[in-house]
């Protein structure tokens, strides 16, 4: 004996899969934004901001010249230290 799905239920599932393939298409880093250059912030930066993230969003909503995340970065070790110092350190 097998169940078959209800309308609604596939209905849901797929305005469920629809929506993912949406916000899926928006999660690209640009090209621009990693960059390899020495000075570049990486790993220890993106531990610090991370860490300070609370208040540098604060301060963002106010100050012009306040960023909560740095671009260009180096990429997925900036993105690593970002994602420790707000989990680890930070408000985690």
């Amino acid at each position: 004996m097998t169940i078959s799905p209800t309308p609604r239920s596939r209905a849901l599932l797929s305005g469920t899969a629809a929506l993912l393939l949406l916000l899926g298409g928006c999660a690209r880093q640009a090209a621009d934004a990693v960059s390899s250059a020495p000075d570049t912030p990486g790993f220890l930066l993106g531990l610090w901001h991370g860490f300070i993230f609370p208040v540098a969003w604060i301060l963002s909503l106010f100050l012009d010249n306040v960023a909560i995340y740095a671009v260009p970065n180096s990429g997925g070790w900036y993105d690593f230290g970002y994602f420790l110092g707000i989990v680890v350190f930070g408000v985690g």
